[in-house]
């Protein structure tokens, strides 16, 4: 389907992010003493990583539980507008990573399976390009006129999360059970994700992931290919967290250490997410994705009671 070789996409794309991620050894002000005490965090940055780009839901289902525990437990001193900005910096590389194996995956498909589709190309930059047209400009606004309280945002987005989750986990494991994939999107799926969109956006500029999330569970319920579920969300959470990070880059509320330490790390679980998540095929793929959703809602839940 592509005249480029298997991986260039992957190899040309990942000495970029090496060069930007060398520019910020240079280019930002850290502490030395800051980053041995926050030797754990490459840990952080593989698990949430692998965890984000095999499911499409961003980083900021890992990254903000996580930073959101250590604060609470006095290990890192991070404000919660810090948590998000730290997040979608982690995100831009990780994320980015993970965006492009789903691309290129995208022009290299294997023959499809029993019950497997293949994705089209022109569905795949139909649903990223049209969910990020709406989401993207309703973060950056939301980013520089919120006044949502992010209390009751939190709890009605991760009660929604909750619901879907559950939705994903049931519909694997019945409707959908010995159903073929669907090899075409649907005009109604596509009015659904930019219904979608707006809401997603705003959500991801207060939490860092939202709009990943949402898109990735709602084709996952719907039954498209693993490809189209997750490589979209992907590239879709990608371009929405490099965005977002410009305005928390202006607002100095990036902790620089916590980037410096989690960014390669999130690179390379973005680099071994694909294969895992083919690894694990698709009926466990979402039924893992569903229960991490539900479970990592309820902790959010109860870390903000």
């Amino acid at each position: 389907m592509s005249k480029l070789p298997p991986g260039r996409l992957v190899w040309c794309g990942g000495a970029l992010l090496l060069a930007a991620y060398a520019a910020l050894w240079g280019l930002v002000h850290f502490d030395v003493a800051l980053l041995r005490q926050l030797w754990f965090l490459p840990g952080v940055g593989v698990i949430g990583a692998i965890i984000a780009n095999t499911s499409g839901t961003g980083g900021g289902v890992v990254f903000v539980p996580v930073f959101n525990a250590l604060r609470e437990h006095g290990v890192m001193t991070l404000s919660p507008l810090e948590v998000v900005g730290v997040s979608m910096a982690i995100q831009s590389f990780g994320m980015t990573m993970g965006a492009l194996r789903w691309t290129d995956r995208l022009y290299h498909q294997p023959q499809p399976g029993p019950l497997e589709a293949r994705v089209q190309v022109r569905d795949f930059f139909l649903v990223a390009l049209a969910v990020l047209a709406l989401s993207v400009p309703s973060m950056l606004f939301v980013q520089r006129a919120t006044a949502f309280d992010q209390q009751d945002v939190l709890l009605a987005y991760k009660g929604f999360s909750i619901l879907l989750g559950l939705a994903l986990i049931v519909s694997t494991w019945t409707v959908n059970l010995a159903r073929p994939e669907k090899g075409k999107l649907e005009r109604v799926d596509l009015v659904v994700l930019l219904l979608l969109a707006i809401p997603g956006g705003a959500i991801t500029a207060l939490f860092s992931v939202g709009i990943g999330e949402l898109v990735a569970l709602y084709l996952f319920i719907r039954h498209y290919p693993v490809l189209l579920c997750t490589g979209a969300a992907c590239l879709i959470s990608s371009v929405s967290v490099i965005a977002g990070s410009v305005w928390h880059i202006e607002a100095g509320t990036i902790q620089w250490e916590v980037v410096l330490l989690a960014a390669p790390a999130a690179v390379l679980g973005g680099f071994f997410a694909r294969p895992i998540a083919l690894w694990l095929g698709a009926r466990r793929l979402k039924t893992l994705d569903g229960a991490w959703i539900v479970l990592s809602a309820f902790y959010l839940l109860w870390l903000n009671r």
